[in-house]
């Protein structure tokens, strides 16, 4: 989990610590007359939980009130036998007497072990109290889970609210299937970070509504792989263009805005209302990329028509910046003021800050030695210059971009994410590659099955074709298909054109074998 950048938790409690806790609150319950022991085990009377003004059953899932199916499947073995046992279908087990090589406590109404509603109910009460913020838990859980863990807490504490918010989450899928041993799709998280980074795996929860179904396969780690690129591009452009931040650099900042930086900024304050609003409906962190997107997409157009010597630093770092926040928000692990660090076990930008000014002089000195190179037509300096840029430098997690008409782009990529950026190109071009292998194989195949039908003569053309047809006149054509109806006039007549285009064909070849 920690590789996942995720918070461990604050408390872990196990049942078997908890026993004498459940079995006082299993008491206080009966007390209070919503429970009753029969035959050694005690069951939750949901009738009379129900009938109190302050109580109501099902709160969740009100519809599923006297559900026996949905019932029996959250309850389990626990409803076996327990029929006659209970007052109602509808109640359900707070304890339950122990069977031969069951697990077993001693309590006051003899040797059993506790129902598995109140175990969550008695550990969250001990922890948290008697009321709790907020309650998550698979979308599956809602009745009879979590509906009978709120009776039994408001039975104990006799209040009307011992869950302000439920989130529900959705299930998580492999390729479309639910996620099963027995169906061999199921995957560790050491798996997963063996196809993708733990930021591409955020990013692939991130861009599906938590409360939704997501579908763990090649597609949606694409996308979250795209919308990483996506931001990784733009932290990199931004720190391009003003990494050589001087005195004129500033002053254009604090300068009369021009009618692109007006334009831009407002879209930047849009993104912004749009973040605060989406994550104020249900935490729609979907929407929020979505806006993201939107507003680097504006970045990117405001580069690509503003000249380099009169970009406004001040506020592309203020959308970085603020980006790079938003992300932080979702635990994404990022650099100390915009984008992501170089490597995935790093949140520092020392080194990035450090090597930078010797970069800087080693890309403009590489640029006069490129251009001297091409006034003199010295092919060896500029091979020179290209292996700096695709291999020396990448091999150290920098990737140097030539503009024209610019200064050549330094990107810390970071050595990682290079091999992989070289792994995916040349895994697309080993595809590009086989696909059209495939594509002239199957184009040879019909060349050479559309030369053997040549030889066919025009005669047997239509009986080859003995899953359609099934009599044929003395020229040939079918008169009778396969279900015993007659040829139509109309059919006739196009068989009769696809007959003696063949037949011309079929001259042609004979002409060739002479």
């Amino acid at each position: 989990m920690a590789s996942l950048n995720i918070l461990p938790p604050d408390k872990l409690s196990r049942v078997s610590e908890y026993i004498p806790e459940i079995i006082a609150y299993i008491e206080t319950i009966i007390k209070n007359g919503y429970a009753y022991e029969s035959n050694g085990s005690v069951y939750f009377d949901v009738a009379a939980f129900d009938s109190q003004p302050i109580h109501h059953y099902a709160k969740l899932v009100p519809e599923a009130y006297g559900d026996s199916k949905s019932l029996q499947d959250g309850e389990g073995d626990l409803t076996t036998s327990a029929v006659n046992e209970k007052r109602s279908p509808n109640d359900f087990a707070l304890w339950k007497k122990s069977k031969k090589g069951e697990p077993w406590w001693d309590s006051s109404w003899g040797k059993g072990r506790p129902g598995w509603h109140i175990e969550c109910s008695v550990m969250a009460s001990c922890i948290l109290g008697q009321t709790l913020d907020i309650h998550t838990g698979g979308i599956d859980l809602k009745f009879p889970h979590h509906d009978n863990e709120i009776a039994q807490a408001e039975a104990y504490y006799n209040n009307e609210e011992w869950v302000r918010y439920f989130l529900h989450s959705g299930h998580l899928t492999i390729s479309g299937c639910k996620m099963s041993k027995s169906l061999k799709n199921f995957i560790t998280i050491e798996d997963a970070l063996k196809k993708n980074t733990s930021r591409q795996l955020r990013l692939a929860f991130l861009l599906h509504s938590w409360k939704d179904t997501l579908d763990y396969s090649e597609s949606t780690m694409e996308s979250a792989m795209a919308c990483e690129k996506l931001l990784n591009e733009f932290f990199l452009n931004v720190k391009h263009v003003t990494r050589r931040n001087d005195v004129n650099a500033l002053a254009i900042g604090y300068s009369k805005w021009l009618s692109s930086e007006i334009e831009l900024s407002k879209k930047f304050n849009l993104c912004k209302s749009n973040v605060h609003a989406a994550l104020c409906d249900n935490i729609d962190t979907k929407t929020v990329l979505e806006a993201i997107r939107e507003c680097i997409s504006a970045c990117n157009v405001y580069l690509r028509d503003c000249d380099s010597s009169a970009v406004n630093h001040t506020l592309l770092l203020d959308i970085a910046k603020y980006i790079t926040k938003i992300l932080k928000v979702f635990g994404i692990k990022t650099a100390d003021e915009i984008g992501f660090p170089i490597s995935e076990g790093s949140s520092s930008s020392d080194v990035e800050t450090i090597v930078t000014p010797y970069l800087n002089i080693l890309s403009d000195f590489r640029d006069s030695v490129r251009g001297i190179a091409r006034s003199l037509g010295s092919k060896d300096i500029l091979i020179l210059c290209d292996k700096l840029r695709d291999e020396i430098l990448p091999d150290n997690g920098v990737r140097l971009e030539d503009i024209d008409g610019k200064p050549t782009a330094i990107k810390f990529v970071g050595r990682e994410a290079i091999l992989r950026e070289r792994k995916a190109k040349a895994k697309a071009e080993a595809d590009k590659l086989a696909e059209k292998e495939k594509k002239k194989k199957e184009q040879d195949l019909a060349r050479a099955k559309k030369e053997e039908l040549k030889k066919i003569h025009p005669k047997d053309l239509f009986k080859l074709e003995t899953d359609k047809y099934s009599e044929f006149d003395e020229n040939g054509l079918p008169t009778i298909d396969n279900q015993g109806n007659k040829i139509s006039k109309g059919l006739t007549k196009k068989l009769q054109k696809i007959q003696s285009t063949h037949a011309t064909l079929h001259k042609e070849y004979l002409e060739s074998i002479d």
